[in-house]
C-alpha cells in the first residue's frame, strides 16, 4: 500500500491525461454515480478533520469548530460534476450537523448534478441563484468548475466569483480553483482565491506553476485509488513530469561510500567563482560544496581573494589566478601537472562578472560534466546557448532564474506562463538539463523528462542562495560520477535538499527571509531530521 501511495504521490498530469484516465476506469465498470460518492465522501471527512481556518477579516476567528458541528458551510456549485462533487459533499455535512446552503447560480446542469441538487432542496437545504442572496458562513466549498475549464469567465459568473473572493470566510476548492487553466495555471479572466485546494486522484501540473500558488492557498491530494496500470497505459509515451517526494531523494542521501574509500574516490569538484566585487558569490558557493561531502574541493578564484576563502574554506584547495583591472579571472593558473580534466565536475559563474568571459569559454570547450550559473549564463547567452551547448561533449546542467532563462532562451515560449513547457523546450533546444529555478523549481532532460520541486518558502529570495544552490549541486555532481546515479536525479536531489534547508531555515527564523550564509548551516540539518 505504501509504495502505490508513493507512487501516485510522484505522478503529475495534464487536463487531457487525467480525462483519459478516468475513461479508462469508467469503461472498466465503475460508475460515475459511485466515484462521485468515494470522493466526496472522502472530501467531507478531510473537512472535518482539517483545523478551523480563521476568517480572512483580520482579528475575527471561526467561533465554531467544524469538528463540533454546527458551523455553517455555503456550497458553490457548478454545472458539471465538479458541482456533483460539491453537492455530496453538501449532503455528507448536512447529515452530519452542519448548517448548508447551496449557491446554484447555472440554469443547465449535468443530469447526474440535477439529480444531486433535486435531493438536497428535498432535504430542505436553502438553496440560492443569486450572489445577494447569500447567508454569511464559516467557510466556502468551490465547486463551481473543474479540471480541463479551458475559457475565460465572463460575467455574470465572473463577478459572482470576485465577490466570493471579497467574503470573510475561507474557500476550500475542490480539486483546482475555479478559473484556473488545469495545465498552465493561468488566470481564466478571474479565478477563486482558495485557502484550501483538495486535488483529487492525481497532481495536477497547475499546482506546479508559480502564477497559480497564490490561488491554491495549501494544497492536499485526495487519492481515490486510481489503479496504477490505467496510469500507466495513458503516460506511458509520453514525457513524464515528475513530482520529488522526501522518498524519492532521502533513496540517494546520503550519496553511498564503500567500506573501503578515499578522498578522490568521493568526488573532485572545480569551482571557478568571485571576483574583486562579488567576494561574497564564491564563498557562498565554497559553502555549499562542502555541504554535499564532496570529497576533494578546488576553488579558482582570482589571487587578491585567496586569502579570504582560505579563511572561510580551509578544508579547500583555494588556486589563486591571475586578474584582470576590473578583479575578474583573467586566466586559470591550476596547479601542476592539474588540467580540467582532472576534476570529476567544474561550477562556474556566481560573482565572476562578464569579464571572465575567456574563463567560460574555456570550460564549455572542456569533456567535464559543467554547471553554469549566474554570470556564467550571461556569458553564454552572449555566445549564443542552443549552438554553444550543442558542441559539448559532456553533460551540461544549467540553473537560470526567469530573467537569465529568457536571455539564454529568447526563442522559447515565456517561462512565466507555462514554465514546465518552458524548460522542456528549453532542454531540447539545448541538449543540456535545465533547472528553472522559482518558487516551484522545475527540472527537465533533453528527452523531455520533467521534475518538480513540489514546495519552497519565499525566505529564499534573498541574494546568495542560488550560489549556495551551485555549490551544493556541485559537489553532489562530482561524487555521483563514480556512482551509477543519473545526472537528473541528481540535480533534483540538489534542488530538493536547497528548499527544505530554507523551509526548516524559515520555520525556525523567519519568513522575512533566510540569508545565504545561514541556509549553508541549514543544509545538513535537513539528513538530521
Amino acid at each position: 500500500m505504501q509504495n502505490r501511495q508513493e507512487e501516485i504521490s510522484q505522478v503529475v498530469v495534464t487536463a487531457v491525461q487525467m480525462r483519459d484516465i478516468e475513461d479508462r476506469i469508467f469503461a472498466a465498470g465503475m460508475p460515475v454515480v459511485a466515484l462521485m460518492e468515494k470522493v466526496a465522501g472522502l472530501i467531507a471527512r478531510r473537512i472535518q478533520e482539517i483545523p478551523p481556518t480563521p476568517l480572512k477579516k483580520q482579528g475575527y476567528i471561526l467561533s465554531n469548530s467544524p469538528q463540533a458541528g454546527g458551523s455553517r458551510v455555503g456550497i458553490l456549485v457548478g454545472p458539471g460534476h465538479n458541482g456533483g462533487d460539491a453537492l455530496v459533499v453538501a449532503r455528507e455535512l448536512h447529515f452530519r450537523g452542519y448548517e448548508v446552503w447551496i449557491y446554484s447560480p447555472f440554469s443547465k446542469l449535468k443530469e447526474l448534478t440535477s439529480q444531486h441538487l433535486q435531493y438536497a432542496q428535498s432535504l430542505g437545504i436553502p438553496i440560492y441563484q443569486t450572489i445577494e442572496q447569500l447567508p454569511n458562513s464559516d467557510l466556502l466549498i468551490d465547486g463551481l468548475f473543474g479540471f480541463g475549464l479551458e475559457r475565460n469567465l465572463t460575467d455574470p459568473i465572473a463577478s459572482a466569483i470576485n465577490q466570493l473572493n471579497q467574503l470573510p470566510a475561507p474557500i476550500y476548492s475542490i480539486d483546482i480553483p475555479s478559473g484556473l487553466h488545469t495545465d498552465t495555471g493561468e488566470v481564466l479572466g478571474t479565478a477563486i482565491r482558495a485557502t484550501h485546494t483538495f486535488c483529487l486522484g492525481l497532481w495536477k501540473l497547475a499546482f506546479f506553476q508559480d502564477q497559480a500558488l497564490e490561488y491554491l492557498g495549501k494544497a492536499e491530494l485526495i487519492d481515490f485509488d486510481i489503479p496504477l496500470a490505467d496510469v500507466e497505459a495513458v503516460l506511458k509515451d509520453a514525457p513524464r513530469i515528475k513530482r520529488i517526494t522526501p522518498a524519492t531523494v532521502l533513496a540517494n542521501l546520503p550519496l553511498p561510500r564503500p567500506p573501503v574509500t578515499h578522498k578522490y574516490k568521493e568526488g573532485h569538484l572545480l569551482l571557478i567563482c568571485g571576483s574583486r566585487r562579488y567576494a561574497g558569490g564564491a564563498i557562498l558557493t565554497g559553502l555549499g560544496a562542502r555541504a554535499s561531502g564532496v570529497g576533494m574541493l578546488s576553488i579558482a578564484v582570482p589571487e587578491s581573494l585567496k586569502s579570504l576563502l582560505v579563511s572561510h574554506l580551509p578544508e579547500a584547495l583555494i588556486v589563486g589566478c591571475p586578474e584582470t583591472e576590473t578583479g575578474a579571472i583573467a586566466q586559470l593558473q591550476l596547479p601542476e601537472k592539474t588540467d580540467l580534466s582532472s576534476f570529476n565536475a567544474i561550477a562556474c559563474g556566481p560573482g565572476l562578472t562578464r569579464d571572465a568571459t575567456p574563463i567560460v569559454q574555456e570550460v564549455i570547450e572542456s569533456e567535464r560534466p559543467l554547471i553554469l550559473d549566474a554570470d556564467g549564463l550571461n556569458i553564454l547567452a552572449q555566445m549564443g546557448a542552443i549552438a554553444t551547448l550543442k558542441k559539448r561533449l559532456a553533460v551540461t546542467v544549467l540553473t537560470p532564474h526567469t530573467g537569465e532563462f529568457q536571455r539564454l532562451f529568447p526563442d522559447v515560449p515565456d517561462a512565466k506562463h507555462d514554465r514546465v513547457q518552458a524548460v522542456r523546450e528549453a532542454a531540447a533546444q539545448s541538449e543540456a538539463i535545465v533547472l528553472l529555478k522559482g518558487a516551484r523549481t522545475a527540472i527537465a532532460n533533453p528527452q523531455g523528462a520533467v521534475w518538480i520541486i513540489p514546495e519552497s518558502t519565499p525566505a529564499l529570495a534573498r541574494g546568495g542562495s542560488g550560489d549556495v544552490l551551485t555549490g551544493l549541486l556541485g559537489g553532489l555532481l562530482a561524487q555521483a560520477a563514480t556512482k551509477q546515479i543519473a545526472v537528473e536525479d541528481i540535480v533534483a536531489t540538489a534542488a530538493w535538499w536547497h528548499s527544505q534547508a530554507g523551509i526548516i531555515a524559515a520555520q525556525e527564523r523567519t519568513e522575512l527571509g533566510v540569508d545565504a550564509f545561514t541556509l549553508t548551516q541549514y543544509l545538513i540539518k535537513v539528513l538530521s531530521n
